[in-house]
């Protein structure tokens, strides 16, 4: 299950998390079973049978997602993500190449089929590649390609999601909608309980939106909804990006995150439980990098550039790593036949992959 970088945390110790299902689950981190209990129960007299569904439905998928160890690194930091979820180890396989290349869900396709087939459907894959059409795949050609594949998954989830909040069809989500959608439940029959209350929840939503909707008409088109949903991988969100993060980090208010702040992020110890040794790392890299001024806190610069690092970009840096392990004259650009030779490193095949069987796309 793929989930974005929109939790937030409620004063009473509820998070609540965007899911590709579109709703708004609630995950416990913090706080009683009589108060869940009771919070359901609120909650369950005022909501309609629809958002009952989604709550059902996001609750079940973050279950089946959790259940992480307590020395596992946790963290509500939004953060531009990676190109894949897997170990990027040339010698121990390509699977990370593949799915920065093609895509999870279409490196598993390629996963199923013969060699000959593989070196098929890659050689329509460079033609694309190839803009310019040239007969060359460049560095430039290849991050654009990546970054492609990287953002295709964001245009698939805000189709997804588009119909459920587009109530009136008119091809916009306005905030009224999108507020309606989310928040109906609580606009209804608001609870009591101030720690259950999502009034804050709601205005940093609208506070996002706002900034989302860069013509200013409180609607949003589907570029605009993109950004809302995936602040991190728009440059024009940032800002809100490292506001939201020092709002749920820097549990003192004084505006910077300090070292205890930091480490809280992604490790409570538990009953006493040891450290594990990747907490020790984190202190390091807080002290020899994070904390530019060596002032012990990271303002809103450092906050940006530990969450949002200018300097490097993942596509930018899997273009370099397969053009330098393709180009086999060395003479900084791909042709077709440099990358069918080496077309185990791009896709997969039935020689060195197994996995679920997958339909075939029309395009090939």
């Amino acid at each position: 299950m793929w989930t974005n970088q929109m939790g937030r945390t409620t004063a009473g110790g509820l998070r609540l998390v965007r899911s590709w299902t579109g709703c708004v689950c609630e995950q416990m981190i913090g706080g009683s079973e009589p108060e869940v209990d009771q919070m359901k129960a609120g909650a369950a007299r005022t909501q309609s049978d629809r958002m009952i569904r989604s709550v059902l439905i996001c609750w079940v998928l973050f279950i089946a997602s959790s259940g992480g160890k307590p020395t596992e690194r946790k963290t509500k930091v939004h953060q531009a993500e990676p190109l894949s979820q897997l170990q990027h180890d040339d010698d121990k396989n390509f699977d990370y190449d593949h799915e920065a290349f093609l895509g999870q869900v279409d490196a598993k396709t390629f996963d199923q089929l013969s060699p000959d087939e593989s070196k098929r459907r890659l050689s329509i894959i460079v033609d694309k590649i190839d803009s310019n059409k040239d007969y060359f795949v460049s560095e430039e050609e290849l991050k654009l390609w990546i970054k492609n594949v990287q953002n295709r998954h964001m245009f698939e989830n805000v189709e997804h999601q588009w119909n459920e909040f587009d109530l009136n069809k008119d091809g916009l989500i306005s905030w009224e909608e999108y507020r309606n959608v989310t928040y109906g439940s609580y606009l209804d029959g608001p609870l009591t309980e101030t720690e259950y209350n999502y009034t804050h929840m709601m205005a940093r939503d609208e506070r996002r939106f706002k900034v989302a909707d860069r013509n200013g008409d409180m609607s949003a088109d589907r570029q605009e909804f993109m950004a809302f949903l995936h602040p991190e991988n728009h440059d024009y969100m940032k800002d809100v990006v490292v506001q939201e993060t020092m709002e749920d980090i820097d549990k003192n208010g004084d505006g910077f995150i300090d070292l205890k702040e930091y480490i809280g992020d992604m490790f409570t110890a538990d009953n006493g439980a040891e450290e594990p040794e990747w907490v020790a790392t984190e202190r390091q890299q807080f002290s020899e990098f994070r904390d530019k001024n060596k002032d012990g806190k990271m303002d809103r610069e450092e906050t940006l550039d530990w969450i949002l690092p200018a300097d490097y970009d993942h596509a930018i840096a899997e273009a370099k790593h397969l053009l330098y392990e393709s180009d086999t004259n060395k003479d900084g650009k791909l042709t077709k036949e440099e990358i069918l030779t080496k077309f185990d490193l791009f896709v997969g095949s039935q020689v060195t992959n197994y996995g679920e069987a997958l339909l075939r796309h029309d395009e090939f």
